[in-house]
């Protein structure tokens, strides 16, 4: 009878940063990473709230300008940990711990966003040291997570220390901004110069170096799974407008409508999104992956704006808003054609052709949503120019079933260059 020795426990119970397989099957996402993005719900929900209320008062500008910076913050705090854990998580105690600190600084990031939508609507300065704090609680584990990997993957170290090189460069510079009392004009050319910093970095690493090995259908469940966090707002911003409506006039009709409406513009979105296999054209295409991952910043901000809107339109009801119905609507609306527009072109991009259907269902959306918005500024009531708003997602999901699509989602892969 033979027996056979087991492998040594590793040393503290860590496991070496050595990759995962990017061919490994059923890869999904973990409860770590599943917990991680419940502080994106927080996140999330900061912002949103912060840019309603600005945008209610008549704030425009500085409330797209403060939306605007707080969701390339957060999004981006999500994609750095969303790829190294695509490429490097062991689940051991020391990745767990990490982890837990990145969350940390998510909720310490997130705890400053209004402060620096108050900033804004002043319009002295931008008051981001709260923002940076946190940036800079994630970004001290991200470079402990990247140093560890360069230790552990030897094939990859200098891919790993080019990334850990960037994380800190820019992270000097955040603090620099957040500690400097400078003008919002210096201060936002500043943030521009950061911003292409962070762009930079994985493009840089993954071209100098050899690629990471990021798994492409966990990463397409991973970012399906931030878009269906994002869509809680528009369920958040549903109810915050038919609570405006009952406290108004009681359960009616219009508060029925704004159900409804609120509810179906959320699911039609979350139909839009998985209705493509974007897995095996990841596969098929990783070089596009940089394009695809970092212009999903702009499709997460639309979906967080749509609750916005909604809360927006909350305040119009309760009469507490500056604003006309007219603009309530089009900050529906807006996003709206935002993510059609980004989901469809990501799409394409990814697949190197667009299906003539889809263009007809873009174009018809996005006719839709105009004639809501003009309707609502002609006098048409926020309720039956919110019922237009809707029609719009709802069009392409219908267009999209009557002609027929054979493949879903991760179901079956697509030849390269289709």
């Amino acid at each position: 009878m033979t027996t056979t020795t087991p492998s040594p426990r590793p040393r503290l119970g860590l496991i070496p940063m050595r990759g995962r397989d990017p061919h490994e099957s059923h890869r999904v996402a973990s409860p770590l990473e599943l917990l991680f993005d419940l502080a994106f719900v927080v996140a999330f929900g900061v912002a949103g709230g912060a840019f309603a209320h600005m945008a209610a008062e008549g704030h425009l500008a500085p409330a797209f300008g403060g939306f605007a910076f707080s969701m390339f913050a957060v999004c981006w705090a999500w994609i750095n940990f969303a790829w190294f854990a695509s490429a490097y998580d062991t689940d051991d105690w020391l990745y767990r711990l990490l982890t837990f600190v990145q969350m940390a600084g998510v909720v310490v990031l997130a705890l400053g966003i209004p402060a620096m939508f108050a900033s804004l609507e002043h319009g002295d300065h931008l008051d981001n040291g709260v923002i940076v704090a946190g940036y800079v609680v994630m970004r001290v584990a991200l470079v402990l997570q990247w140093l560890r990997a360069s230790r552990g993957d030897a094939a990859r170290r200098r891919t790993a220390i080019t990334y850990a090189i960037f994380v800190l460069i820019a992270q000097v510079g955040w603090v620099a901004i957040g500690i400097a009392n400078m003008t919002l004009a210096a201060t936002f050319a500043v943030v521009a110069v950061l911003y292409l910093i962070e762009l930079a970095g994985p493009v840089v690493a993954e071209v100098r170096g050899p690629r990471t090995p990021w798994h492409p259908h966990h990463i397409a469940e991973r970012y399906s799974l931030l878009a269906i966090v994002a869509l809680g707002e528009g369920v958040i911003g549903t109810v915050a407008a038919v609570n405006a409506v009952i406290e108004e006039q009681g359960w009616s009709a219009d508060a029925a409508a704004i159900v409804v409406a609120g509810l179906a513009i959320t699911f039609a979105l979350w139909w839009i999104y998985f209705q493509f296999p974007t897995a095996p054209l990841l596969h098929a295409h990783p070089l596009r992956a940089f394009p695809w991952g970092y212009l999903h910043i702009i499709v997460f901000a639309s979906i967080a704006a749509v609750g916005a809107g909604l809360h927006v339109a909350a305040y119009v009801i309760e009469h507490e808003a500056h604003v006309t119905v007219g603009t309530a609507i089009a900050m529906i609306a807006v996003p709206v054609a935002v993510f059609i527009v980004m989901v469809f072109g990501l799409q394409w991009f990814l697949a190197s052709r667009a299906d003539a259907a889809d263009l007809v269902a873009v174009v018809v959306a996005l006719v839709v949503l105009a004639a809501a918005v003009i309707a609502a500024n002609a006098g048409a009531s926020l309720i039956v120019s919110l019922g237009i708003v809707t029609l719009a997602p709802v069009i392409v999901v219908v267009i999209d079933e009557v002609r027929g699509r054979p493949v879903r989602l991760g179901s079956a892969a697509i030849p390269a260059g289709r």
